[in-house]
């Protein structure tokens, strides 16, 4: 691999459209989901599809195959262990069950695995399951989140907004520390970021599991949102007040079910940043489909 540095994941903005398709099969019934699919916990791997009503399979198919299909690149059989109905379509819940990768050999990918990732007790399935799931770009957005003097700010891969719909879905890890406040009060914001502040984005990573900074230690001014008086930074494209309308536990991660009440669009949007795994990024980098690698 001459020197190429390896890593976990590629830190990607995207040039125009994302060029990848998803697909979903469920007995026979193929459907395209391509922005309307998400990772939404981690232990184990669960996905949040969205099908709109007019392409819902018929109730009697639905368990008996499921299938995503990554573009020629990766192969995943799923299991739907639950769903949020709603009047305009269904979130189907479906646990990954395996997985198949077809960027590179068996062999070649074997040997990356075994030379670069299978330390901390990760199985080669595991890891087949993690590049599986993020050859699809996963964009990464902002949170927040107040409760009087409480506030915290942190970035997000697991949620995903259900176009045509005032719905929002996200996936927190129980050791969030702002999850139980989240619960209690049912309402955060969530905002659109530039790549170019990708620096400032990471920063706020460690606020998952650790006690956020005071506000004057921030590294950036921050707004308050329109009803919910959130801390917002200043240097977001927009933002959505969303209240939590209903919470299941799938693991890992809580999945929290959103209506957005408000939207507020501050500037013109740019290039937002995504993450892919890194030997999908190193598949795809003679294609040239990213730009921007962070």
């Amino acid at each position: 691999m001459g020197d190429t540095v390896f890593s976990e994941y590629s830190k990607i903005t995207v040039s125009g459209e994302i060029r990848e398709y998803v697909y979903l099969v469920i007995d026979g019934s193929r459907i395209e989901v391509s922005g309307h699919h998400w990772i939404l916990c981690i232990e184990p791997i669960v996905f949040g599809v969205w099908v709109t009503k007019d392409k819902l399979p018929p109730p009697q198919a639905r368990g008996i195959g499921c299938y995503l299909y990554f573009s020629e690149e990766a192969d995943l059989t799923l299991k739907l262990v639950d769903q949020i109905v709603e009047g305009e379509g269904t979130l189907f819940l479906l646990e990954l069950q395996k997985s198949s990768l077809h960027q590179f050999h068996f062999i070649k990918t074997w040997l990356l695995y075994y030379r670069y990732y299978r330390r901390g007790g990760l199985s080669f399935q595991r890891f087949k399951s993690f590049v599986a799931a993020y050859s699809y770009p996963r964009r990464v957005r902002l949170i927040s989140y107040r409760q009087q003097e409480y506030f915290n700010i942190f970035p997000m891969d697991l949620l995903g907004d259900i176009a045509g719909s005032q719905r929002y879905v996200f996936g927190l890890r129980h050791t969030n520390t702002s999850l139980p406040r989240i619960l209690e009060t049912g309402k955060l914001v969530v905002s659109e970021v530039s790549h170019v502040h990708e620096k400032i984005i990471y920063q706020l990573g460690k606020h998952h599991s650790g006690s956020p900074p005071s506000l004057e230690e921030l590294p950036f001014e921050v707004r308050l949102s329109k009803n919910f008086d959130f801390y917002v930074p200043s240097l977001v494209e927009s933002y959505k007040e969303v209240r939590i309308v209903r919470s299941l536990n799938l693991g890992s991660h809580m999945l929290l079910w959103g209506e957005v009440l408000e939207e507020q669009v501050l500037t013109a949007p740019a290039g937002h940043l995504f993450l892919v795994h890194f030997l999908h990024f190193l598949y795809q980098k003679d294609r040239a489909p990213y730009t921007g690698l962070i």
